[in-house]
């Protein structure tokens, strides 16, 4: 898939965890006690999408208002961190945060604070990266940014044809005409409308009442319906066990927006968006995202290393790619489960492996990559990261072992030199021959 050039319009806010451990009650108050364990934060709303988007392989324009204050300028690195470029139109007020308190996974509080905000104009890079975008998504979180009349005005003047994606929300302005896809949850459906009809009746009204192209009603579990000029089209998500439903909504904006960029049809892209919000959610949804980016390791995780630790055990680690996997990936996975106690594989993210491999590589997406490996029996934890190498997370786990498979020999390898700062060693696990991920591409490529 060829990366189109997205613009993403909207409201951003601050997302911030607080990840913790309940094991007794309040003394004064019939309220769980949260022992802290880590806290994490990422760019929300609009931010989300577009970090989203990027993440895909996607070049993308985020046009937002950015409050003066620290919690502003923590997003605005955060975002330039993930390769977002930044079209602030500023605003007064102070940066809408979101703070979710949670404990095994679940949210057991949510405060939100920042006050209401007024964007300011729209500069002239502004009106020329959407005249310049394949594909423009907004991302409206009903604070002023989708109502911005310069805002407005320069998406009703796109070309005719150029995808418009947009997101709604109830508090916020109705979509402009026309739009190529309108992607409201069943909620928001029901709540434009007024009414309480059944997914297709909704879709067709929406389709009449906004004058869209096609709208698209995210239905949660049951995946997405999809009404346009040609009829219905169900798009049914995968099962999936637990996870985090949050972002989800920002997950299926932002892929289908990408495919559309890329040329892909309406149907396609919603299909698309369905599958990646789905692996999204099993993947533990947003926060499990920004989790990804460096340093990366998880509470979770830090915690498995520091409990084989108390126990007088041996931390294992090993890194790579990991797309297909194959049989010699699960023999190399085995062996380096068996040098130790625990095994924590360090997964190159979508941007290191298009690094390393080219533009058409991963095949598989990091949240689906990741999960399959942690579904096998000999890997304890999965941890993303962004760079060439994993050392940045071997710094932070200092396993006592960091397992590569292949003919290397181990002075030769930079984890070696990392590793014998606390001592640590590095095992060579014998490579399978004829076993490769480019193999099986190709042999795929022959047969078909």
């Amino acid at each position: 898939m060829k990366a189109g050039r997205v613009v993403v319009v909207g409201d951003v806010l601050l997302d911030r965890d607080i990840e913790g451990r309940v094991e007794r009650l309040c003394p004064d108050a019939p309220a769980p006690v949260v022992d802290e364990l880590g806290r994490s934060s990422r760019p929300g709303g609009a931010g989300l999408a577009a970090t989203l988007a990027a993440a895909d392989g996607a070049r993308v324009t985020l046009v937002c208002a950015l409050a003066r204050d620290a919690a502003g300028e923590e997003l605005g690195a955060m975002l330039s961190e993930a390769g977002v470029e930044v079209i602030d139109l500023g605003c007064d007020g102070t940066t809408p945060e979101k703070v979710r308190i949670l404990s095994g996974g679940r949210t057991l509080l949510r405060l939100d604070r920042g006050s209401p905000a007024r964007p300011g104009p729209l500069p002239e890079s502004g009106r020329r990266a959407l005249a310049e975008a394949d594909a423009v998504l907004v991302s409206d979180y009903g604070r002023g940014v989708a109502a911005h009349p310069g805002l407005r005005e320069a998406l009703a003047a796109l070309p005719f044809g150029r995808p418009l994606v947009w997101d709604p929300h109830p508090r916020g302005p109705s979509p402009l005409p026309r739009s190529t896809l309108l992607t409201p949850n069943l909620s928001e459906a029901r709540g434009a409308t007024g009414g309480r009809e059944d997914p297709p009746r909704l879709a067709r009204a929406l389709l009449r009442l906004w004058r869209a192209e096609a709208v698209a009603i995210t239905l949660g579990a049951g995946g997405a319906l999809l009404a346009d000029g040609m009829g219905l089209f169900a798009a049914p998500a995968p099962r999936v066990s637990g996870g985090d439903a949050c972002g989800a909504g920002d997950r299926f904006a932002s892929r289908a927006a990408v495919l559309l960029a890329s040329g892909s049809g309406v149907r396609e892209a919603v299909e698309e968006g369905v599958l990646a919000a789905s692996s999204f959610v099993a993947a533990g949804g947003a926060a499990s995202f920004a989790a990804e980016s460096p340093p990366g390791v998880a509470p979770e995780v830090e915690e498995i290393v520091a409990r084989v630790r108390a126990a007088g055990g041996k931390v294992v680690a090993t890194g790579g790619c990991f797309d297909l996997l194959h049989a010699g990936h699960v023999g190399l996975l085995e062996g380096a489960r068996a040098l130790g106690d625990c095994l924590v594989v360090c997964l190159n993210s979508d941007g290191s492996v298009r690094r390393l491999k080219g533009e058409d590589r991963p095949l598989v997406p990091q949240a689906e990559r990741a999960k399959v490996l942690g579904a096998l029996g000999c890997v304890d934890a999965v941890v993303v990261f962004d760079e060439d190498t994993p050392e940045a997370v071997l710094e932070r786990l200092r396993p006592d072992i960091f397992v590569k498979g292949g003919d290397y020999e181990a002075r030769e390898l930079s984890e070696a030199r990392t590793l014998a700062r606390w001592g640590g060693e590095v095992v060579i696990l014998p490579y399978h021959e004829g076993r490769s991920t480019t193999r099986l591409i190709e042999e795929a490529a022959r047969r078909g």
